[in-house]
């Protein structure tokens, strides 16, 4: 029997909350820690059901991992080299960063490989990571051509080679990357828009000769992984849900410590800005590579805007809460240039305007994002995360305002990302 919870509206947000560790930054972590030679000490990872994907797939390839009774993760490197072929199907349960960046890490590895995932994850689409391994000389089968999961890995000798992406894609230019670690002569990936860049970065945090430029990234092979510590600041993205919160419930004012804020992925910010939202960061710092910054967040009178370009690839995972947002502003919000949305854990752009209409927002769906205009009183009813946690999630917030309590249906995904989110949602309201 799937969970729900009922949310009540009002109850204004304040005090301080602390969000899990970045769930991008807990991958890279315990994959380059595993290829890297030396212990990898990391402190903060998000312990979701995604995370622990990547954490066993490891598991199955020979690679040591220990826990301290903080909750401090030790990973006893094995080299790039030093990886043992599984000897069962990796799950990726619903993680599409795993398998991803699985296949490019896999794809240079001499052994054979085989991943698949849950019901949803075998829908999204694989051919954008498989179509350019290929060039590199992978051998990579799946379903429908190598589209679909399961995927079963031939590991090679890989080459270097230019990929221009058509998409900036975070997973396709780090999935890149890892497999250009494995090949010979340099990898560079060009994209449109620059994705986020936590690959780079934590490369380069473990001595990978990593040559960010305007519009890409090169990678020079043949520099050995160093173990290092690696310190997970809290995830925007999980952030991103109680900062529309308190902008949106009268009278907030809350506090979110020691949140990842790199340029890529702070989109979310920049656009809740430009709706007229009190946001300020306090106490930037520099963290294993990665901007931190505590993030004060006031209650604010939010209005419409239009939401396209390069933003979009730097909030591509919060628009489901962003249209929250826009559903309690004043005037039309447009997103466009979005389409991305519709290939993640659900085709979001239709969730969230089933979701968000259910509870009567005016919202229309287009081909590349959607138009939500805001004003309307959202009413009492049941909504449902169809299998998504950020779905879920941004329908609890709606839920803040509206004339009557809410059930979200299927809540229970939101361990994918978020484990323990009811309780801190809960908690920050009992001030």
């Amino acid at each position: 029997m799937s969970e729900q919870q009922v949310i009540q509206p009002g109850g204004r947000l304040c005090g301080e909350v602390q969000v899990p560790g970045d769930k991008s930054i807990s991958h890279r972590a315990i994959m380059l820690g595993a290829l890297g030679e030396g212990e990898t000490v990391v402190r903060g990872l998000l312990r979701g059901e995604d995370n622990l994907a990547t954490l066993e797939a490891f598991r199955s390839m020979g690679v040591e991992v220990a826990e301290d009774a903080d909750g401090t993760l030790r990973i006893a490197g094995r080299g790039l080299h030093g990886l043992q072929e599984p000897q069962d199907v990796i799950d990726c349960g619903n993680s599409g960063t795993t398998m991803r960046l699985m296949t490019g890490l896999l794809a240079g590895q001499q052994f054979f490989s085989v991943m698949t995932g849950d019901r949803f994850l075998r829908k999204r689409p694989m051919k954008r990571v498989v179509a350019p391994l290929t060039k590199m000389g992978a051998r990579i089968l799946g379903r429908l051509g190598g589209e679909y999961a399961p995927l079963a890995i031939q590991g090679q000798t890989l080459k270097g080679v230019t990929h221009h992406s058509a998409i900036a894609s975070a997973q396709v230019k780090s999935a890149l990357l890892l497999a250009g670690l494995y090949a010979e002569g340099p990898t560079t990936i060009h994209e449109p828009h620059l994705s986020r860049d936590h690959s780079e970065r934590m490369l380069a945090w473990f001595g990978a000769d990593v040559r960010p430029f305007p519009g890409g990234v090169t990678l020079m092979p043949g520099t050995p992984l160093q173990g290092r510590e690696v310190v997970v600041p809290g995830d925007i993205s999980s952030a991103a849900f109680f900062m529309v919160a308190a902008l949106i419930v009268p009278g907030s004012e809350l506090l979110i410590k020691q949140v990842g804020v790199n340029p890529t992925r702070s989109g979310i910010i920049d656009i809740l800005r430009q709706m007229g939202g009190d946001i300020s960061l306090l106490n930037e710092r520099d963290c294993s590579g990665e901007p931190v910054a505590d993030i004060l967040v006031r209650a604010s009178d939010l209005k419409g805007i239009d939401i396209g370009g390069s933003v979009v690839p730097r909030a591509i995972d919060e628009f489901p809460v962003v249209s929250v947002a826009a559903a309690f502003a004043q005037g039309q919000t447009v997103i466009r240039d979005a389409r991305e949305l519709r290939v993640k854990e659900t085709d979001r752009i239709a969730s969230m305007c089933s979701e968000l209409g259910a509870l009567g927002a005016q919202v229309e769906a287009r081909d590349d994002g959607m138009v939500i205009t805001g004003g309307a009183s959202l009413g009492a009813g049941t909504v449902h995360s169809l299998g998504d946690h950020r779905i879920g999630m941004s329908m609890a917030v709606a839920a803040l305002r509206a004339s009557g309590p809410v059930t979200v249906v299927d809540t229970e995904c939101t361990a994918t990302s978020f484990p323990g989110f009811w309780n801190l949602f809960n908690g920050v309201r009992e001030c």
